[in-house]
């Protein structure tokens, strides 16, 4: 594998979530407003300014290079996932829950960085999040090694900007192939549904 895992404890992951995390959500909040604002043009002239400035004293500092991630108690925590990542402003803002019975579900809001068609989720982005929804269930919470093979969205209708629920679940597994199901819903109800096929690469199979 190409990718570089640093160990972390729990205590250290702590500090990385609590360090790196509010950054993301204050970026997140700042993308939001960026895409919404009609302010004058010497405050946007202003604001340009202030973020270019920030946007410099980050990277003067110690820089995370492209392919490394963390690692906790075996499980990996992908800080700039685009979908989940917690690093990553313009992933999301979805946090994954999982139940005993394998199924995993997040509620989340979705702002307007995030739109397609006036007023509703862009479709790339209803995938994005059910592509990821279900590899997590697929790989039992990203703890087993398996990659979407394929995978079927269909869209019922508009997704609404605003609060919003993801569930997926495994359906069967045969041999190195994991088939999951999911959907995306508003408070009227499903959205947009989701069939992935998830399998296990070469590299993680027991050898014949």
């Amino acid at each position: 594998m190409d990718a570089t895992f640093e160990v972390l404890s729990e205590e250290e992951l702590g500090r990385v979530t609590a360090t790196y995390a509010p950054l993301a959500e204050a970026v997140r909040d700042l993308i939001d407003a960026t895409v919404r604002t009609h302010a004058d043009d010497d405050v946007i002239a202003e604001a340009r300014a202030a973020i270019q400035k920030v946007t410099e004293s980050l990277r003067s500092q110690r820089i995370r290079p492209h392919g490394v991630s963390y690692r906790v108690d075996g499980r990996p925590l992908p800080l700039g996932n685009a979908a989940t990542g917690q690093c990553n402003p313009i992933a999301p803002p979805v946090v994954v829950h999982h139940e005993d019975d394998g199924r995993c579900w997040s509620e989340f809001v979705l702002g307007a960085a995030y739109e397609g068609p006036p007023s509703l989720v862009h479709g790339g982005v209803c995938a994005l999040v059910l592509d990821h929804m279900l590899g997590e269930a697929a790989s039992q919470g990203l703890t087993k090694p398996l990659f979407t093979g394929t995978i079927t969205v269909k869209y019922l209708r508009g997704t609404p900007l605003g609060p919003l629920r993801a569930e997926a679940f495994v359906e069967r597994t045969e041999g190195v192939k994991a088939f999951a199901r999911g959907h995306l819903s508003d408070a009227a109800g499903v959205t947009v549904e989701a069939e992935g096929v998830f399998i296990k690469p070469a590299w993680a199979r027991d050898p014949e």
